[in-house]
């Protein structure tokens, strides 16, 4: 076990590296922050900031001196800096299932292996796939770079062979992945931790909104059946013993027309959908990943209240600053704003709990506010 008073490293430092620092120094340790923004929101609250590459090898070699162990708040680092670190000391997750996850095509083929069902999918390496892809997916379709592409970037619907052509062209030609495009029923995450003895803890399964390819919402507990939300479980529990992963976990699925489940993507980190964790449940899902980056026991998932998270995008400041009057006219809101200077259409700015006795009654709440801001509703 790592104890308390021992120092812990993060390579990234947005608002997942921030809640992580928030947790593990509330736990009594030391956080050590590496990221190349030197107004990165962690960097306000971790005990040191390392303003550098994430491949910088003098900050790596810093991180190797100083922490006693080394996670991630997002799967866009280099693995081969968590590579190097892992020779030294513990990494978690383990840079081969950080590696795994930045590239869709080696995801989607790990899924596939696993027989976990997805939506149908082809591979694209060079221009000699498009035909084939096509014929096998057929639209309408996604096309989604196979790597650096997150809240819906990187992304663009095709409803012909021409237009999927035309859409890799754009992309650079990078490889890349044709995705069916599922009519859909629902949206589902699973957020879980797996300790180093093998042992899980699920939370509840949230059900989420997304608006322009980004998180708007997140609904606790999802209104799907029972049997859905065991089998998420069961299907995030296959993924996290297949990788013997280490750390807090995050599992996208589909829900189709017909009921059938089907995983989008994972997460080896933390994930938006997970916040709720922090005002809602026992332990959040930054405790759970500081608890399994330490070797200590896990943590109690228990939901203690009925919740709905809503992003603020930086589109809510296109006027000026938010009426922050208004959201506090409504006691069952919590409040959580990330310390960005720059807010930007689109950009995760900060999120709002609503808690209440039902999540109807949650969601009552947020299209409050959104009438009080003139945002659009959910």
């Amino acid at each position: 076990m790592i104890l308390p008073g021992a120092t812990l490293g993060v390579l990234g430092g947005g608002q997942l590296g921030q809640m992580f620092s928030l947790a593990a120094l509330r736990l009594g340790y030391g956080v050590l922050v590496l990221d190349p923004d030197p107004h990165c929101p962690a960097a306000a609250v971790a005990s040191r900031h390392l303003c550098a590459d994430y491949d910088d090898p003098a900050a790596l070699a810093e991180m190797e001196r100083s922490c006693a162990a080394v996670t991630t708040e997002f799967e866009n680092v280099s693995a081969a800096a968590l590579e190097l670190l892992a020779r030294y000391l513990p990494v978690r997750p383990a840079p081969n299932a950080v590696a795994m996850v930045q590239d869709r095509i080696l995801e989607k083929g790990f899924l596939r292996d696993l027989d976990l069902a997805t939506a149908p999918f082809a591979a694209i390496h060079a221009e000699g796939d498009l035909h084939a892809a096509w014929r096998s997916v057929g639209g309408p379709a996604i096309l989604k770079r196979a790597r650096f592409g997150y809240d819906g970037k990187g992304q663009a619907g095709v409803g012909d062979g021409d237009a999927l052509a035309s859409a890799w062209v754009a992309m650079g030609r990078a490889p890349a992945i044709l995705e069916a495009r599922i009519a859909l029923r629902q949206e589902l995450s699973v957020i879980l931790a797996r300790g180093e003895d093998g042992m899980m803890a699920f939370y509840p399964v949230a059900e989420n909104i997304h608006r322009n390819g980004i998180l708007d919402l997140s609904i606790v507990p999802a209104r799907c059946s029972e049997a859905i939300q065991q089998e998420a479980r069961r299907m995030a529990a296959r993924i996290a013993t297949a990788l013997d992963y280490v750390g807090t976990m995050a599992v996208e699925y589909f829900v189709d027309e017909g009921g059938r489940l089907l995983v989008n993507e994972i997460a080896p980190r933390p994930h938006n959908s997970g916040h709720f964790t922090i005002d809602a449940c026992v332990q959040s899902q930054f405790d759970q990943q500081v608890r399994a980056l330490c070797g200590l026991p896990l943590g109690d998932t228990r939901l203690l209240s009925p919740v709905v998270m809503m992003n603020l995008l930086g589109d809510l400041w296109a006027e000026g600053e938010p009426d922050w009057s208004a959201l506090f006219r409504h006691p069952q809101i919590k409040l959580h704003l990330y310390g960005k200077a720059e807010a930007r259409p689109g950009r995760k700015m900060g999120h709002v709990h609503a808690l209440a006795a039902d999540s109807a009654q949650a969601m009552a709440v947020l299209e409050a506010l959104r009438t009080d801001w003139g945002w659009p509703k959910g």
